[in-house]
């Protein structure tokens, strides 16, 4: 079966970016002028994804209005010739978005078991708001390259130094097949010295629907929270699951200083902005001499 729906979690509380989440979503926190979501939803949408479901929570109303039409705003914007900025506008709320709250913070493996009845009997794609894929083809297009392949669950990984093991999902690497890595388990968030390998799940998976199946046992881990990673685990008990090295550079915008450097790194791209900031960064070096 083809993969036609995804779901992106976004219920979580932001806690690393208090105050400025306090009120406001953190994933509708910019990223060079635009809320960081939309760089999610634009990849789903670039991959084939055809229906999209945004978990999330209280105080989260501000992704919805985003991803709505204000006609009074677009109006306003093609009465005063600003086609630009309408265009990027009417873009945002093109896509086909539909939204369930998670009721309790309960965890990654929480947020994907409230969207069953959205998923039904087929397979589906995650993509979590805290990382922003930087790749000429889209991550989540190369992850569905090998479903396609393979026809069994799949995740987009990259290898991280050893230090940062304990920040991700990382997986225990069997043989490569078609060009994937074949997963014979996954520990989630390991100990120092005990990760049984260098790759690290970067926040894109397609899984088939029978996750369902070990997300219902609501099996709590890691952080008393449930874990998606723990699902996955019991999940090869009943079929294969694959890892793909995609093509791409990841950016982690679920913390400060990934967050600034995802900033700087896509206002660079724009030339308008790039002047300034190389100018800004010459005269602070300046400064420290």
């Amino acid at each position: 079966m083809e993969v036609r729906k995804a779901i992106i979690p976004a219920a979580g509380f932001g806690t690393r970016f208090l105050p400025a989440t306090k009120a406001m979503p953190k994933e509708m926190m910019p990223i060079a002028g635009k809320p960081a979501i939309e760089y999610v939803v634009e990849e789903a949408v670039a991959s084939g994804i055809e229906s999209i479901l945004i978990v999330t929570g209280k105080n989260k109303r501000a992704i919805e209005d985003h991803f709505d039409h204000v006609s009074e705003l677009e109006a306003k914007l093609s009465e005063k010739g600003k086609s630009e900025a309408l265009e990027d506008v009417v873009r945002s709320a093109e896509a086909e978005i539909y939204y369930i709250r998670q009721k309790q913070a309960l965890g990654v493996g929480d947020a994907i078991w409230s969207a069953r009845h959205f998923i039904g009997n087929e397979p589906f794609a995650i993509l979590l708001g805290d990382s922003i894929i930087d790749s000429t083809e889209p991550c989540l297009g190369q992850l569905m390259e090998g479903f396609n392949k393979t026809g069994a669950s799949i995740m987009g990984v990259h290898e991280v130094p050893e230090s940062e093991t304990g920040r991700y999902g990382i997986i225990d690497p069997g043989e490569r097949e078609n060009g994937l890595i074949r997963v014979n388990g996954i520990v989630e968030k390991p100990e120092a010295g005990s990760a049984p390998s260098n790759w690290a799940g970067m926040g894109r998976y397609i899984l088939t629907p029978e996750i369902f199946g070990f997300l219902k046992e609501r099996k709590v881990g890691r952080g008393g929270e449930i874990q998606l990673t723990d699902a996955m685990q019991e999940l090869l008990s009943v079929q294969p699951l694959y890892a793909c090295e995609f093509k791409g550079r990841r950016f982690d915008i679920g913390e400060n200083w990934g967050f600034l450097e995802t900033n700087i790194e896509y206002a660079w791209k724009q030339p308008e902005l790039r002047k300034k900031l190389a100018d800004l960064f010459k005269e602070k070096l300046e400064e420290e001499e």
